[in-house]
């Protein structure tokens, strides 16, 4: 069985320092360090300092990405508390809002030095994936993010504060957290030991199998999750993301593949 500690780690004078921003300063450090890293040793085509130096403009973008994201979808909420927009310690960040960040940043980036934005993507869903999978744990500390009742040996204890309408009389989740945490840390491997040698000499392989393989497990686990609070024609917002970013994804690799030649690295 699973129980939060609850929220705050420690108050620092009156300031309460929350393990949610722990989680996610942690899952910013080791992802920078896994990309850097990853990149200087299996893609001698990129330059890892120029994609570091890159690094904190796409982790700002990619911050921001996430909470505008998570706003939009929870509008109702936000346009009724609008001072509580920017307190992003207290949760609700949502990663395909912060994915689009990224992307956006990289591009720019990339295009204010003239660089081929593909060439170098393959360098990011090293870190994005790891950061993902401890920046999760952050949803555990705040009691969130977590699925329907269940009676499993890995049952998570919510407090009866978080629970939502209608479940007030059950204890004990899913831990869709645990579940997104251990998919993303499978999809990291599968993309070092089997993807990174499939796409070895294509550019954007890897970057764009990450985005197919993330979107499979999110399906998956968005079916048991209870937070949902948007949908389009009756699909919760996540799973519609994600079908559509797999089957973009899909037709990009199968272009790229097709035309090996042209996005062959250098």
């Amino acid at each position: 069985m699973f129980q939060s500690p609850g929220s705050v780690f420690i108050h620092i004078g009156a300031q309460p320092i929350y393990y949610y921003s722990l989680c996610i300063a942690f899952a910013i450090v080791c992802g920078s360090f896994a990309s850097w890293y990853i990149t200087k040793k299996y893609y001698p085509h990129i330059d890892p300092d120029t994609f570091y130096g890159y690094t904190p403009v796409v982790i700002l973008f990619g911050i921001l990405g996430a909470r505008l994201y998570y706003v939009m979808l929870t509008w109702d909420y936000f346009s009724r508390h609008l001072s509580e927009i920017l307190m992003i310690w207290t949760g609700g960040m949502a990663i395909h809002g912060a994915i689009l960040g990224g992307v956006l940043a990289g591009w720019l980036m990339a295009r204010k030095d003239k660089l081929s934005f593909i060439e170098n993507c393959d360098a990011a869903p090293w870190g994005v994936i790891i950061g993902q999978t401890i920046g999760r744990w952050g949803n555990f500390f705040n009691s969130e993010a977590f699925g329907k009742p269940t009676d499993l040996p890995w049952k998570l204890y919510i407090p009866l504060a978080n629970r939502p309408e209608g479940y007030e009389n059950y204890n004990f989740f899913h831990p869709t957290f645990l579940y997104e945490s251990i998919w993303n840390l499978i999809v990291f491997l599968l993309l070092l030991f089997v993807f990174r040698k499939v796409f070895k000499n294509v550019r954007g392989g890897v970057f764009f199998m990450y985005l197919i393989l993330y979107s499979i497990g999110r399906i998956l686990i968005e079916s048991i999750r209870l937070d949902t609070v948007s949908y389009i024609w009756h699909i919760p917002v996540p799973t519609f993301v994600s079908i559509v970013t797999i089957v973009v994804c899909a037709g990009i690799l199968v272009y790229i593949t097709k035309n090996a030649d042209k996005f062959k690295t250098q």
